[in-house]
């Protein structure tokens, strides 16, 4: 063999060796992993969370940019959980879809709701989550201003996102311009409402297409006459109490006269929140009623430039002089969450709630939304606009409140409320047809109540 060949063969024995010894050390491998456990995967489960809100009207665009922000750092800190966030007309949805979705036990996993009467039922049919412990947990039961719309057999059943209140509205300039003096007393007030008429102007901007709004009108009417102790009994199915009452039907007549009077908006049925407010905003309207929530559509692209400091916020006015008026308000809107949720989806729906009520997002509620904080907040209201800081102050200086009808009545007779002012607005019903309507529903509702538990 010559010196050339031999470093080519030995370098192919050492070849062999290497392949060898390579495969032997991938079989030996194999053996061992096969008898090894299986290796856990222990990345974070693929979640789907489900978020149903309303805050789609032009006022309510602020509050949802602040939420849409919360939701979107919740997902990057939380990679494996999606939420899908949407919203759908109020009234669809508190009226239509989640009643039947409560039915069939199928509602999304979070959702945007009203507390008091409207929830009951999901409490009593077991579809809302007990969140007693979560907020104990968290340190937040004794962060808010109210949860007594939210709390059944002193189980919590929802936390308030916002408080709200209910004030009347005034052009400053109007009246300053006619001599008209705010007035104090429902009289007082009816002379306003000529006084406004004789030079051209609506007395009030009305915007029912939602229904809701009228009944501020017919709650505060009934407050005026009969006081807060009468809805209560009402609403509770006291023995003896009857819409068909004189202080009820004093009230419902002087709403009466104020339609026929052509006191409110033309069409107001079909004119949204938004055109009503407009015609506040454009001078054609001397007065608006409706919530705090508003506030935000009296500035900016939607009002001419400096007209927030045009407008002037009194209570609704009271029966008489001397009588302290109570204010329409309370801590009504919140978040609940769905029974039905379990495991890890039950987690992130909880550590998601922990996101939206924070101090933080509290703030923000305030300053950028223009909404009364639900939980306990120090803020500059001088910071918050020139409307803001007179609602804020008006709510400091009258201590007596009332929860809006509409979230006291059972969904029930609440319908029917809707319904007949609704009818009266659009001068289909009068005020006797309207209160007869109203007790008959309250008496069917409270009659199968009994029954039922009777049985």
């Amino acid at each position: 063999m010559s010196k050339e060949r031999r470093p080519i063969k030995w370098l192919l024995n050492w070849g062999w060796i290497l392949m060898y010894a390579v495969i032997m050390s991938a079989a030996v491998l194999f053996i061992t992993l096969m008898d090894r456990e299986p290796i856990e995967d222990n990345s974070p489960e693929k979640i789907t969370l489900t978020f149903r809100h309303f805050w789609l009207k032009e006022h309510d665009r602020p509050l949802l940019a602040i939420f849409e922000e919360v939701v979107q750092a919740y997902q990057l800190e939380h990679p494996n959980v999606k939420v899908n966030f949407e919203g759908l007309d109020q009234t669809i949805h508190r009226e239509q879809k989640l009643k039947s979705e409560m039915v069939t036990g199928t509602p999304p996993d979070m959702f945007v709701l009203f507390g008091g009467a409207e929830i009951e039922p999901y409490v009593r049919s077991d579809r809302l989550m007990d969140l007693t412990d979560f907020a104990a947990e968290n340190g937040l039961t004794g962060q808010f201003k109210d949860l007594q719309l939210w709390t059944f057999n002193n189980h919590i059943y929802g936390l308030p996102i916002e408080g709200n209140a209910e004030p009347l509205y005034y052009n400053k300039t109007i009246f300053e311009k006619l001599a008209i003096v705010p007035p104090t007393t429902l009289s007082e007030l009816d002379t306003t409402i000529l006084q406004l008429q004789n030079a051209g102007y609506i007395p009030f901007a009305l915007g029912n297409e939602d229904r809701w709004p009228a009944l501020i009108f017919a709650h505060y009417l009934m407050d005026r006459y009969a006081g807060p102790e009468l809805i209560q009994k009402l609403a509770t199915g006291g023995d003896g109490a009857t819409f068909q009452n004189g202080d009820y039907v004093q009230a419902f007549h002087m709403l009466g006269r104020w339609i026929r009077q052509g006191a409110f908006s033309p069409g107001a049925n079909d004119l949204s929140t938004e055109n009503a407010v407009k015609l506040f905003t454009g001078g054609q309207a001397a007065m608006y009623l409706n919530g705090n929530w508003d506030i935000n559509l009296f500035n900016g692209e939607t009002a001419p430039a400096d007209f927030e400091n045009t407008v002037g916020v009194i209570p609704f006015p009271a029966l008489a002089k001397g009588s302290e008026p109570s204010i329409a308000g309370g801590y009504t809107i919140g978040i609940g969450l769905s029974s039905s949720l379990t495991g890890a989806k039950r987690e992130a729906a909880l550590e998601l709630m922990k996101a939206f009520y924070t101090k933080e997002v509290q703030t923000r509620i305030v300053y950028e939304g223009l909404r009364i904080p639900s939980m306990r907040l120090d803020f500059d209201s001088a910071k918050t606009g020139p409307v803001f800081a007179q609602v804020v102050e008006l709510m400091e200086r009258y201590n007596h409140s009332f929860v809006p009808y509409d979230n006291l009545l059972s969904p029930e007779v609440k319908k029917m409320f809707l319904g007949v002012v609704e009818e009266m607005i659009g001068r289909s019903t009068g005020p006797d047809q309207a209160l007869a309507d109203l007790q008959s529903a309250s008496q069917q509702y409270w009659n199968l109540i009994r029954s039922t538990e009777l049985q």
